[in-house]
């Protein structure tokens, strides 16, 4: 199967004009998968015509403040909700989709950039700010690094992203920790803010010297770099699917699915990668839309898993597919279980 360009796959997200006896089903989130989720919802109404989906990517956080306040029949977010979150959402059911990486590309007249733990975070704590820094350089030995200002590219918006590298910021810097901390929003010490993955990408590209982080997806599409990092056993590992898969293989999932990947342990495990979750209620008050959200998401962790490694994500291991089969049978439409259909 042939990658989609990132620009088609945009052009998925808008709702087409809908027949009158049509099933529109509305949701907000996480710009890390909107590639994915685009394809996805894009292929189910191909097979279901009477069902469209119109998906926003706003941010994890903004996803989040949505699904809670009722204004969309379904979230996602690449950050599971906090406790807090979820006193305001206590229905709330995370349905993990897919594994991401989140990657650190660059825009620099050089190529083959490793990054180690310690230099990454004092980039984006403002501590580095040339490329000849000489941190870098002993890094990477036969690179000739130019006498030029890093510019610092990070978001602007809420984002599970950003959720994502902070928490792997957090587990290697105890500076980073104390100063700055992890979440969907933090307060930035240094750099230049874009709106979702597609903000970020945007800044990198045309800005000689940046650095940022986003989903793998979004610079293999835009043909930018993505620097292997130095992971837990000290090896330099380039995001792929199967070091994201390594990440999570030693990771015991609880029954809520709220877990972190990062800094995993593996000689192969990719230190920033993340599972990605659909945010639905636990018993859905609208009868149509419940029962076909349901369906939706059965299709999803099964057939639609083949869509994923074209465009850059890791298929859930068939673990976690068991697992989730459990917690879809268990969902509930206004307050019975659903009946799921034959995909």
């Amino acid at each position: 199967m042939k990658k989609l360009a990132l620009a088609a796959l945009l052009a998925l997200a808008g709702t087409p004009a809908l027949a009158a006896d049509s099933l529109l089903i509305n949701g907000a989130g996480a710009t890390f998968p909107f590639p994915l989720y685009s394809k996805w919802f894009s292929e189910y109404n191909k097979a279901h015509p009477d069902i469209r989906f119109n998906y926003q990517s706003i941010g994890s956080g903004g996803g989040i403040q949505q699904f809670t306040a009722g204004t969309v029949d379904f979230g996602a977010s690449d950050a599971p909700l906090s406790d807090a979150q979820i006193a305001k959402a206590p229905d709330v059911v995370h349905i993990p989709t897919v594994l991401g990486a989140v990657v650190v590309t660059y825009n620099a007249p050089f190529t083959g950039l490793r990054l180690t733990r310690a230099v990454l975070a004092d980039i984006y704590l403002g501590k580095i700010t040339k490329w000849n820094d000489p941190a870098i350089a002993r890094a990477n030995p036969g690179i000739k690094f130019p006498d030029a200002a890093i510019t610092v590219v990070r978001r602007s918006d809420g984002s599970g992203t950003t959720y994502v590298f902070t928490d792997y910021l957090s587990k290697i810097s105890a500076e980073w920790k104390a100063k700055v901390g992890n979440g969907t929003s933090v307060s930035w010490p240094v750099g230049l803010g874009g709106k979702g993955n597609e903000g970020v990408t945007g800044l990198v590209k045309q800005t000689p010297g940046a650095i940022g982080y986003v989903e793998l997806a979004y610079a293999t599409q835009n043909k930018l770099p993505a620097a292997p990092l130095e992971n837990q056993e000290g090896n330099f590992v380039a995001p792929s699917l199967a070091s994201t898969s390594a990440a999570a293989a030693g990771v015991t999932l609880p029954a809520d699915y709220r877990v972190s990947v990062t800094d995993a342990k593996g000689k192969d495990a990719y230190p920033m990668a993340s599972f990605t979750y659909l945010l639905v209620h636990r018993d859905a008050k609208d009868k149509a839309k419940g029962e076909a959200m349901v369906n939706f998401l059965w299709w999803a962790v099964h057939s639609g898993q083949a869509f994923a490694a074209p465009l850059d994500y890791a298929p859930l291991p068939k673990a976690v597919v068991e697992n989730v089969e459990k917690t879809i049978h268990g969902l509930l439409v206004q307050g019975k279980p659903v009946q799921i259909a034959a995909h």
